[in-house]
């Protein structure tokens, strides 16, 4: 594998991270939001990720196989909370307003595990870099 791959290959895993770190991002500002039935409350989005492991998945830009990509959006699956607020003005007809299915603490859990994973991919093509210039160097001598 050349050194031009592995910088391809960690390019699309910090276009992935910065889509999950992305949709955290919406999904904590979305946290407090309420609706007045359930199915117009918010849902927390998540990107799903898939390799690219066959010459059939990558585009006719890249000359390598490897990397990953976000194949689609989901909404989280947990339930909505349903909470008795009859002074609420988005209450419904019984005084009950849905709020958003987001933990905050989960969203900032998943912003780190992101940034963390974004972090690491940087220092790859750090490395990598710094190995292609090693390797200019070693042939200048």
């Amino acid at each position: 594998m050349s050194l031009d791959n592995i910088i391809g290959i960690a390019g699309t895993a910090l276009n992935a991270q910065m889509v999950r770190m992305n949709s955290t991002a919406s999904n904590l500002a979305n946290a407090d939001t309420v609706s007045t039935k359930e199915e117009d409350a918010f849902r927390a989005k998540r990107p799903v990720f898939k390799a690219l492991m066959r010459n059939e998945m990558v585009n006719a830009a890249a000359s390598y196989i490897g990397g990953v990509k976000v194949d689609h959006m989901t909404d989280d699956p947990t339930p909505i909370k349903k909470t008795y607020e009859p002074h609420n003005p988005l209450a419904n007809a019984e005084g009950f307003v849905f709020h958003s299915n987001v933990s905050e603490v989960g969203e900032m859990v998943e912003m780190m595990a992101a940034s963390r994973a974004y972090q690491n991919n940087v220092e790859v093509i750090n490395t990598t870099r710094q190995l292609m210039m090693r390797t200019l160097e070693i042939t200048r001598s």
